[in-house]
């Protein structure tokens, strides 16, 4: 994934993941097609039918009919949407059918969960766990991607293929952000965290972001993404003494509270004219800080877009609930 295939917020993957087009399979049999499509030509969807009660048992029937009638040796990349009927039903058994069925999965390489748009549930109602067995189970995995931070869990991991991880949340746990920073990721070159609030489980400071900002165990990096995060001027500050940043060719502290505080930070701290691009998108950034970015990073491009009022009581991240 490049910075400019990154996806909108909250995009369900409905047409195309992975760069393939999605075959989204609706758990009734009487609604699948038949045949199927090409096993690897296709990012195989499963997810509940809308307004349905029983999202678990429909998930479950839609993974057991996957399995018994295609060739999954050739599957590729899977997308899992809808599984909850209540706030308390976590992905966890749609995690465990995915990694106990890993020898049927050889191809395997990219993974969503999470899939939900705010129609179905808002991003801090959704339920995850610990994805790690996935990485364990699957380990020529290339992209994890993760939406939802309640009950997420990340324990430091070492996974020599993954290329991309990214976690979209409206709150996510400090022990999440420790987890991937202490986590040995040789070949990972897209990191992207949605930091959120502590209302919703984001309970991170900057301190927790050493590790990711040591880059000792990210040497492929290339693009971070240290989105949406509450003390995004703080974050700056540190981003900008930051190890890591030499090598990347595309930043991001978008959507999140900076201001003109945390950008002159970044303009007085390491050199930024490497950068391919630089995201700053919905900030808090005066006229004249916003005028003075472009001139300090010529050839870098700058998304500034989104300037939030600074006359307002209280600054906001773009997705919390």
């Amino acid at each position: 994934m490049t910075f400019d295939e990154q996806p909108s917020h909250y995009d369900t993957y409905h047409d195309s993941y992975a760069g393939l087009p999605v075959f989204t399979v609706l758990c009734e049999e009487s609604e699948v097609e038949a045949p199927p499509p090409d096993p690897g030509a296709v990012a195989w969807k499963f997810e509940a039918s809308e307004w349905n009660d029983d999202a678990p048992e429909e998930i479950a029937t839609s993974v057991q009919w996957f399995f018994e009638h295609v060739d999954t040796t050739k599957v590729t990349a899977i997308v899992l949407g809808e599984w909850e009927d209540n706030y308390e039903d976590s992905c966890e058994p749609v995690i465990t059918a995915l990694a106990s069925n890993a020898d049927r999965l050889p191809e395997l390489r990219s993974v969503f969960l999470g899939a939900m748009s705010p129609e179905q549930s808002e991003i801090s109602w959704i339920q995850q766990a610990d994805v790690t067995p996935l990485l364990t189970a699957f380990p020529r995995l290339e992209r994890l991607e993760v939406r939802g931070g309640t009950g997420l869990e990340f324990p430091a991991v070492r996974h020599e293929s993954l290329r991309v991880l990214r976690f979209e949340t409206g709150g996510l746990p400090a022990q999440v952000v420790r987890g991937v920073g202490d986590s040995d990721l040789p070949a990972l070159e897209h990191l992207e965290l949605w930091f959120g609030v502590d209302e919703y489980g984001g309970d991170s400071t900057v301190a927790d972001v050493a590790g990711i900002l040591a880059g000792e165990r990210l040497p492929a990096l290339r693009h971070l993404g240290l989105q949406n995060c509450p003390y995004a001027d703080e974050l700056a500050g540190a981003v900008a003494a930051a190890p890591v940043v030499a090598r990347l060719q595309t930043l991001s502290l978008s959507m999140g509270s900076l201001g003109d505080e945390g950008a002159t930070a970044l303009l007085s701290g390491q050199p930024l004219t490497h950068l391919r691009r630089l995201d700053l998108h919905h900030n808090y950034l005066s006229e004249s800080m916003a005028a003075r970015l472009p001139a300090a990073l010529p050839g870098v491009e700058l998304r500034l877009d989104d300037r939030r009022s600074r006359e307002e009581d209280w600054r906001y991240v773009a997705v919390s609930e």
